[in-house]
């Protein structure tokens, strides 16, 4: 089994930070990609910030210079440091991976359950 927890989600004012974890567990043999997407009410799901194959970064117009994703990968996890938070940026956010477990020659794309994050005053 593979999964993927994330932690980190609250309440917090415009202006505020908070950091977003997501750990995976099970019979991993590799990850190859990991990153972080977000989802309001009514739309679709989107890119906020991710690692590629290569391990360069990728992130959303809107979070430039707000928001930074980093790793551990002894640990399998990923971060999401947010600063100068907006109302804006109110949503699930989600982790994703791409992983190739012990027992399957082939990469498959997993998700986490999602951690809430409200920004207002």
């Amino acid at each position: 089994q593979v999964q993927l927890v994330e932690s980190g989600g609250g309440l917090v004012q415009p202006g505020g930070s908070l950091r977003l974890s997501c750990v995976a567990s099970g019979s991993i043999f590799s990850i190859t990609a990991m990153g972080w997407y977000r989802q309001a009410p009514g739309k679709q799901r989107e890119l906020v910030a991710t690692f590629t194959r290569g391990g360069s970064t990728n992130y959303a117009d809107s979070v430039k210079g707000r928001f930074t994703i980093s790793r551990d990968n002894d640990k399998n996890t990923v971060y999401l440091q947010m600063n100068s938070l907006k109302p804006e940026d109110t949503d699930v956010y989600y982790c994703n991976a791409l992983i190739r477990s012990t027992w399957d020659v082939n990469e498959a794309s997993y998700w986490g359950q999602g951690t809430q994050v409200t920004v207002s005053s």
